[in-house]
């Protein structure tokens, strides 16, 4: 599809449904901040051709965002909004200089319970102050007084504005319900609607009001007169939170469309050239709004030139369509502020937040940003965050289960510190003597206080009579501190190192070999139980044939990630195929069954470095007329230089592949588009895989393909 055609036939359409949606929008958003209603359409035109032009999230659509009313709101009170227009120019400047020096994902280390709590108490605040606006009263100067004065209002007598708001909100909340696709936002037909109503009625209510001229209407920005330290303040909040809200907003973009992915930094500079434009052309703030940039996707937008196009309809329509915006009744962009404030606080994620115990974060911070302040409630939020951290890292999870008479099993999971010895003693204190114990270790931490208290608890326990062994998973933080390595920075998980990293005296008695099968069927069998039963019913089907050296520091599905039913291995010395004719068989039927029965698509000869079958070959040690010697001989291999022993390697990986393009099988399967052979070398001092050039032999990392 040529670019004039994709602009044609998906960029202009998403274009025209944004721009319906930003205009109620924008009015509402600069009536709730206190502003000049024209402020609003300044930010919705600078922030879409500006910031869709120059920033990093092509698909993101910017403008006033309700995220920013209490904020602006509290600005304009404090300086004048000439002096908040300045104050957003210098607030673009300050996200200027964060994106040139490549901090757009620090923004991001913000918890995102306080960033969702500080919406979720901003849409309260709009919402608690628009719904006076819609009964046909006027907002009181902090949220709690609202909340005081809201039941008196509710009972005061009400208009025809507030019939119009009323309407508004049920057309916002069953128009997306009764009419599941349309091109026509609910907000744009709850405006249009109830100004064609109020006309109808010729109600008497509060309207839009413009500039007759709307360029010579534009407020031009003025230094504050006010102590520096508060206009840095202001500079700062709205440069913070701006960039926060919409770094946010264009990785929550990224998730709606398989397009290109944002650039943070770009983004962060591009949102305060257009903060900039706008506090010197006398418009509110500017930022990344996920309501008009979902709305942006879903109406097939595929460049950026949707959002620079909306920003173009909407200064065509003010200028020269103002007298129909001036019929647009208060009440109702009101009533259209109520739900996008209430929306803000998504119960979805309060569920969310809620499973993942950060809920009184995000309490915490909404309600404070409710009755006191932005700022103040951002604090408290991360400052709750900050002890909610300190507390997981002190805490561990203890359990005693008697598994039968006399024996017990006692799991200790996450971070076991000194703070937890206490505990711990007590727990492990209540433990019969002479009992036989299990101690169970999912540790992320051990210190060397807590290691003192279950090793001063095993002996007095074992002086009595009873038993005590310590098992861990994943890390082996107790059996270090044993042998006097706790701390050294070397540990290896439980999972992957091998069985003399974390046998303790009584498993090496029972065999290295016992105890690891003894440890699987405990700890990883229960895990594994459902994949493999499920193999045992329908079958093995794996997708790749893998052919490596028996040597025991390679292993294949660690290496690979790979899991039961991923790799049908074969393993020899030297990673070898013997040629389809005149070579041992026991290979060849293996390669014959992955690919005539088992169907796979890729077959891997995998070498790897310190070999001792090519340094064999390469020395010509093996014995003539040995079972290694004889083996070794069907390798095939010559090698081009026999002193560098890496290129040995891979000259075999080559050599290999060469071989088993002698099967028929594998010849044909290779023609017929249905096989691929691929050659993989293993550095084992790197523990890093390379891909084997299958012309010049050459070793690539596998994250950095070479040239076909």
């Amino acid at each position: 599809m040529s670019d004039l055609t994709q602009f044609l036939r998906r960029d202009l359409p998403a274009s025209i449904v944004v721009f319906l949606i930003a205009i109620p929008l924008s009015l509402g958003i600069a009536a709730a901040s206190g502003a000049p209603l024209l402020a609003g359409l300044v930010a919705a035109v600078v922030g879409g051709v500006v910031a869709g032009a120059l920033g990093g999230a092509p698909l993101q659509v910017s403008g006033p965002a309700a995220g920013l009313t209490v904020i602006v709101a509290g600005t304009v009170a404090d300086f004048g909004f000439a002096g908040t227009a300045a104050i957003v120019a210098v607030a673009g400047l300050v996200q200027i200089a964060l994106g040139a020096s490549r901090l757009g994902r620090a923004a991001l280390a913000l918890s995102p319970a306080v960033v969702h709590g500080m919406l979720a108490g901003i849409g309260l605040v709009i919402a608690l102050s628009q719904i006076h606006v819609m009964l046909g009263g006027a907002p009181q100067s902090s949220a709690w007084q609202n909340l005081i004065d809201l039941p008196g209002q509710m009972l005061d007598h009400h208009g025809a504005a507030a019939l119009l708001g009323v309407l508004t909100v049920a057309i916002l909340v069953l128009w997306p319900r009764l009419v599941r696709f349309s091109l026509l936002p609910a907000a744009l037909v709850a405006v249009v609607s109830m100004t064609a109503l109020a006309a109808a009625m010729n109600a008497d209510v509060e309207r839009v009001s413009l500039p007759d001229e709307p360029l010579t209407g534009l407020i031009r920005p003025a230094w504050p007169d006010a102590p520096l330290r508060e206009i840095t303040v202001a500079v700062l909040t709205i440069a913070i939170v701006a960039s926060v809200e919409s770094l946010l907003s264009a990785v929550a973009v990224d998730r709606l469309h398989d397009g290109p992915r944002a650039d943070l930094n770009r983004e962060l500079v591009g949102q305060g050239v257009a903060n900039t434009a706008s506090g010197l052309l006398g418009g509110l703030p500017v930022t990344g709004v996920i309501v008009r940039s979902s709305t942006n996707v879903a109406a097939g937008a595929r460049t950026r030139a949707s959002a620079i196009m909306h920003g173009l309809w909407i200064a065509a329509f003010v200028l020269l369509f103002a007298d129909l915006l001036e019929t647009i009744p208060m009440a109702v962009l009101a009533a259209v502020l109520i739900v996008v404030g209430l929306r803000l606080v998504d119960l979805g994620q309060i569920r969310t937040y809620a499973r993942h115990r950060e809920l009184p974060t995000y309490l915490l911070t909404a309600l404070g940003v409710v009755f006191t302040d932005l700022l103040t409630g951002v604090a408290l939020g991360m400052i709750c965050a900050a002890v909610l951290i300190l507390w997981r890292l002190t805490r561990s999870e203890i359990r005693r289960v008697e598994r039968a008479p006399g024996q017990w099993l006692v799991t200790i999971h996450g971070t076991l510190s000194f703070v937890e010895s206490a505990r711990l003693s007590r727990e492990l204190g209540a433990l019969p003597a002479g009992a036989d114990v299990d101690i169970e270790l999912h540790l992320d931490y051990l210190d060397h206080g807590a290691f003192e208290t279950i090793r001063d608890w095993r002996s007095g326990h074992e002086r009595s009579g009873g038993s005590v062994t310590v098992r861990e998973v994943h890390d082996s933080w107790f059996h270090q501190a044993t042998s006097g390595r706790l701390g050294d920075g070397k540990r290896t998980p439980r999972l992957v190192g091998s069985w003399s990293r974390w046998q303790d005296m009584d498993q090496q008695r029972r065999g290295a070999m016992e105890a690891g099968i003894a440890e699987f069927e405990r700890t990883v069998a229960p895990m594994v139980r459902p994949q493999l039963a499920d193999l045992a019913r329908d079958g093995q089907r794996p997708q790749q044939l893998f052919i490596t050296c028996a040597d025991s520091r390679v292993v294949p599905n660690l290496i690979t990630a790979s899991g039961p039913g991923d790799l049908f291995c074969v393993r020899n010395i030297g990673n070898i195929v013997p040629p389809h004719t005149g070579g041992d068989t026991s290979v060849g039927a293996a390669v014959e069954y992955a690919v005539d029965i088992l169907g796979v698509t890729t077959i891997t000869v995998c070498g790897h470095s310190g070999c001792g079958a090519v340094r064999a070959l390469m020395s010509d040690a093996a014995r003539p007329g040995s079972a290694l010697g004889d083996w070794l001989d069907q390798s095939g291999v010559r090698f081009s230089n026999p002193a560098d022993e890496e290129r040995c390697c891979t000259e075999n990986v080559m050599q290999q592949l060469s071989n088993l393009r002698s099967y028929p099988a594998v010849r044909n399967a290779e023609v017929a588009g249905l096989l691929r052979l691929t050659g993989m070398y293993f550095d084992l001092a790197e523990a890093r895989m390379y891909e084997v050039d299958p012309i010049v032999g050459q070793a690539h990392p596998v994250a950095i393909q070479p040239a076909a």
